[in-house]
């Protein structure tokens, strides 16, 4: 029987794939700063920027909600209930992914964009998603695209929520929403120190 001419990985190889995949999904380092987080993950800032061209809303918007819903942990699933303490059981929501959107509103957004390849778990779907359901918001209801604050009480709330501003009546929601804000502005702050470090190297 002749030799086969077929080649097979290397182990070593095998290894340094698993390992370069596992750095590609970890989360930022420092989700605190979106020059480091930009740095680090260095096609993140063109997904961001791609969807705020497309939708008009701000990269520190998007990043903000984006940290504020999943942490930047792109399998991000809502946790499980128990049953006594210690069966495991279904979860509550179907959110999932970096934008923790659920089954039917990501369904929404694959139909009326055209982009139905798209997964929660990717970072560029995310962005484009959080920046698409931002612009609907800001249609409808009459959020500015700079106010991260009202548009993530959307996001969370859904649009006829929103309108019935159940978020009155959620002290915890409200607080969130700041913080939301908060950080919104201070990733903005953070982006004049190395936009044109990012926007060259893009």
């Amino acid at each position: 029987m002749g030799s086969s001419n077929v080649m097979t990985p290397k182990p070593l190889m095998i290894i340094s794939l698993v390992a370069l995949s596992a750095c590609a999904t970890l989360p930022p380092k420092n989700p605190n700063n979106i020059c480091q987080i930009f740095r680090e993950k260095d096609d993140w800032y063109q997904a961001s920027l791609d969807a705020a061209r497309r939708w008009g809303v701000p990269i520190a918007v998007q990043m903000s909600i984006i940290n504020q819903e999943s942490s930047f942990i792109y399998d991000a699933e809502p946790p499980r209930p128990t049953l006594l303490g210690f069966i495991p059981w279904f979860r509550n929501s179907s959110a999932y992914g970096y934008p923790q959107a659920q089954d039917g509103t990501w369904s929404d957004y694959q139909q009326q964009t055209g982009n139905r390849w798209a997964d929660r778990d990717d970072f560029t779907d995310s962005c484009d998603f959080v920046a698409w359901y931002c612009a609907i918001s800001a249609r409808k209801l009459g959020i500015p695209t700079s106010d991260a604050r009202n548009l993530y009480l959307a996001y969370h709330e859904g649009h006829s929520g929103y309108r019935r501003q159940n978020f009155l009546k959620k002290r915890w929601l409200l607080n969130v929403a700041q913080k939301v804000d908060q950080r919104a502005w201070m990733y903005d702050t953070q982006l004049t120190v190395c936009r044109q470090e990012l926007e060259s190297e893009n």
